[in-house]
């Protein structure tokens, strides 16, 4: 069985976000970029599930610039078998929207054959939280979204995802699509064996003309602004004045 990852190449998430004076969006100027926690975990997961013996071959897949080939070319040498990068962007900060990646995606898909295709819940940039559900409607594929746990059980996976009152455990027939949660495990660190290995795996690239994929923005963005700083807090003497001061501010 092909198990299918998408990588997304986003600002590090140890990097504090900077908007352009302009409001017209973030600063992307020597800015360290990586790949997106949650990809990285469904990375992971694709990983554990060959060496289980699980998953025949691992592929990642990266929709964006040119400069992804770096996000895929860690996902080679965490342990994916290859990449392919579908180059949709001259421009790091034009944001490929979630339905033309998943369109993208679907054609990947059509292309490649894989029995599983898992994805990262969302991405730390936009927090969109789109993409795995828009390929499992484009796809007609069973969907299990937030998982915390992975358990292939023949021609079905059973995952357990996070709910408000808990956990869940789902039963979904593959092939299907499975969007990876914070806790499903740990992601591994590439070895400098393996990162050199990376360099000799095969890296694809592709572009959406090659796909009949239409990728022309549908949204627009009016607007960036940072949040507004907390105000400071207020130290009271005793219970009575904490009441007080809440009653005061309408809080009871």
């Amino acid at each position: 069985m092909k198990v299918l990852v998408p990588v997304k190449r986003v600002i590090d998430y140890n990097v504090k976000v900077r908007v352009k004076a302009d409001g017209s969006g973030v600063d992307l100027a020597n800015v360290k970029m990586s790949m997106n926690p949650f990809d990285e975990i469904a990375v992971e997961e694709a990983i554990r599930l060959k060496e289980a013996g699980k998953a025949d071959e691992v592929i990642a897949v990266s929709i964006g610039v040119k400069q992804s080939q770096e996000t895929l070319r860690t996902a080679l040498a965490m342990g994916a078998d290859r990449a392919i990068l579908i180059v949709a962007s001259e421009d790091a900060a034009n944001d490929i929207e979630p339905l033309a990646v998943a369109k993208l995606l679907a054609k990947v898909v059509e292309a490649e054959g894989p029995g599983l295709v898992i994805c990262g819940k969302q991405a730390i940039d936009n927090d969109m939280n789109a993409t795995g559900q828009m390929l499992s409607a484009l796809l007609g594929w069973s969907q299990a979204t937030y998982a915390s746990k992975i358990d292939i059980e023949g021609e079905s996976a059973a995952v357990t995802r996070e709910v408000d009152g808990g956990l869940q455990t789902v039963k979904v027939k593959l092939p299907a699509i499975v969007t990876a949660d914070l806790r499903l495990n740990e992601p591994r660190y590439a070895s400098l064996p393996n990162i050199m290995k990376a360099k000799k795996k095969p890296l694809e690239e592709k572009t959406p003309e090659e796909y009949g994929v239409d990728v022309t923005p549908r949204l627009s963005v009016v607007s960036v602004k940072e949040p507004a700083g907390r105000s400071a807090g207020v130290k009271v003497a005793s219970v009575e004045e904490l009441v007080a001061k809440l009653k005061d501010t309408g809080v009871i």
